[in-house]
C-alpha cells in the first residue's frame, strides 16, 4: 500500500498495542518484522501503546501531528 503513488509522501505511524502484556513483541523486533528500515525515503515511527489504559496514544498522535505540520 505504501508503494501507491498517492501515498508517496505519507508518513507512517504504527501503534504497537498490548505492550502491557508479558508476551508482547518488543518494538525492535516489530520494526524488523515489518522491515521498516527498508523505508529509507519515508518517515516512520513505532509507538508502544496500551489502548485499554490509554498509554502511548497521545504520544503517537503528537508525533504524527508534528510530522504533518512539517509538510
Amino acid at each position: 500500500m505504501l508503494l501507491e503513488d498517492e501515498l508517496r509522501d505519507a508518513v507512517l505511524l504504527v501503534f504497537a498495542n498490548k505492550q502491557d502484556l508479558p508476551n508482547a513483541m518488543p518494538i525492535s523486533e516489530m520494526t524488523d518484522k515489518l522491515s521498516l528500515q527498508a523505508l529509507r525515503s519515508r518517515t516512520w515511527y513505532v509507538q508502544a501503546t496500551c489502548a485499554t489504559q490509554g498509554t502511548g496514544l497521545y504520544e503517537g498522535l503528537d508525533w504524527l501531528s508534528e510530522q504533518l505540520s512539517k509538510h
